[in-house]
């Protein structure tokens, strides 16, 4: 299986590096639209819906999802402060708020909720990955890079020294050590990163705020990690699909980036106006 799933990311990787760094604007975003859309088709699976809802959800996302890919056609998303801000501060809402707060309740929701939940995360998504990559493609990268090292600093500290369990009854092999090990590796690309752009390790307040920044991203990694864990479990399912050797479907492998993506986009935004 974890041979699987590292000849997989290898694949992915060149291309999904290409089209970041390589690939016009419009042919990012639409690219981006097509993964919303495939994710939108899982999550549709996932919410429990019947066919004719399952089709109405679909087409429900791809009509959101063209009109904000027609005011992106005109110019970048974050020249639309009140479509873009409003959408980001709805998903950091969602995930900081309102996640732990449905982990502790532990409701049972009805098909058309969890529909309504994948709008409210999965557009912000669309608009995370857009606007972050018209900000600075390096940028884009570097918010993907927080996320993958969360995720594999997590896996292999899990797999090493893992006893305490983060979540059993929705995640029984996420531990509170996978945790740690993710956020470790996440301050050492924070200190690198802050070192390499500064010219030297001169610490300030500039750095405190950052790495502060880090240790939410990765912490809202986290929830959105175990966010789909959920809504497997709801649904009776081991993966949201299987589009994706050795990792399951796009859900399984964005997981993360749903949730982290939108609101470092809105730290960014934030930091723009001050």
């Amino acid at each position: 299986m974890l041979l699987t799933r590292v000849i997989t990311a290898l694949v992915l990787l060149p291309v999904v590096l290409g089209l970041i760094f390589f690939a016009p604007r419009t042919v990012w975003a639409f690219f981006a639209l097509l993964v919303i859309l495939a994710a939108a088709w899982e999550w549709a699976r996932l919410c429990g819906f019947d066919a004719i809802a399952h089709r109405g959800f679909l087409a429900f996302a791809a009509a959101l999802g063209a009109g904000l890919a027609t005011l992106y056609l005109v110019s970048p998303l974050h020249l639309y402060p009140g479509v873009s801000q409003a959408l980001l501060w709805a998903a950091a809402a969602f995930w900081i708020v309102a996640v732990p707060v449905w982990f502790k309740v532990k409701p049972n929701p009805k098909p058309w909720v969890l529909g309504l939940v994948g709008a409210l995360v999965l557009l912000p998504f669309w608009v995370a990955l857009v606007d972050l990559h018209d900000r600075g493609r390096w940028l884009m990268l570097a918010a993907l890079v927080v996320v993958w090292i969360a995720d594999i600093g997590a896996y292999f500290a899990g797999r090493a020294f893992g006893k305490r369990k983060l979540a059993p009854a929705i995640s029984p092999n996420k531990s509170w050590e996978g945790v740690y090990g993710g956020l470790a590796g996440v301050l050492l690309y924070g200190v690198i990163l802050l070192a390499w752009s500064s010219g030297g390790f001169t610490p300030s307040g500039w750095w405190a705020a950052f790495l502060a920044a880090l240790v939410l991203l990765t912490a809202v990694s986290v929830l959105g990690d175990l966010f789909e864990s959920w809504m497997k479990r709801h649904a009776g399912v081991k993966d949201s699909g299987t589009l994706l050797p050795g990792h399951g479907g796009v859900l399984d492998r964005i997981d993360a980036l749903i949730s982290t993506l939108p609101v470092a986009a809105l730290l960014v935004s934030l930091k723009g106006t001050v």
